[in-house]
C-alpha cells in the first residue's frame, strides 16, 4: 500500500468531555471545524481552542494532521500504520474518522517530531512551510 499524504491544519484544538445528556453548545456549530462523539457514557467535542465550551474536563494544545482523501472503505491499515509510526516515537494521538478521511490529533509540543517521524517513514506531510 502506498503512503498517504497528510496535511497539517492551522487550527489548535481542545478536546472536551461533557455529560451524555448535555446539549451541544451552539457556539460549537458556528465553528468552521468540529467533531462530536456521543456514547451512553459521555459527550466528546473537539473544536478550535478559540471556541469556549463549559465542559467537565478539557485538554488543549492539540494540532491536527488530516489524511488527504477521500479514502475508500476498502482501504485497510491507514490509521494503524500512521499511529504505529507515532507510537514508536512515544507520541500520543487522538484519532478521529469521518466518512471521507481520518484526522490524527497530536499535542502541539510533539508535532514537529511527529511530522519528522512520518516523513522518515515515507509519508508526505504538507505544512504551510513546505
Amino acid at each position: 500500500m502506498s503512503k498517504q499524504t497528510l496535511e497539517l491544519l492551522t487550527e489548535t484544538f481542545r478536546i472536551h468531555s461533557l455529560p451524555p445528556g448535555r446539549a451541544v453548545p451552539s457556539c460549537v456549530f458556528e465553528s468552521p471545524i468540529f467533531f462530536i462523539g456521543k456514547t451512553f457514557d459521555e459527550l466528546s467535542i473537539v473544536c478550535p481552542e478559540s471556541i469556549e465550551v463549559d465542559s467537565l474536563e478539557s485538554e488543549g494544545g492539540w494540532g491536527a494532521l488530516e489524511v488527504l482523501g477521500p479514502l475508500g472503505f476498502s482501504l485497510t491499515g491507514i490509521l494503524s500504520n500512521i499511529s504505529g509510526v507515532l507510537a514508536a516515537q512515544n507520541i500520543s494521538i487522538f484519532a478521529i474518522s469521518t466518512f471521507d478521511t481520518d484526522y490524527i490529533l497530536v499535542k502541539q509540543v510533539t508535532m514537529s517530531r511527529a511530522i519528522s517521524a512520518l516523513r522518515k517513514q515515507g509519508y508526505t506531510v504538507l505544512t504551510e512551510h513546505s
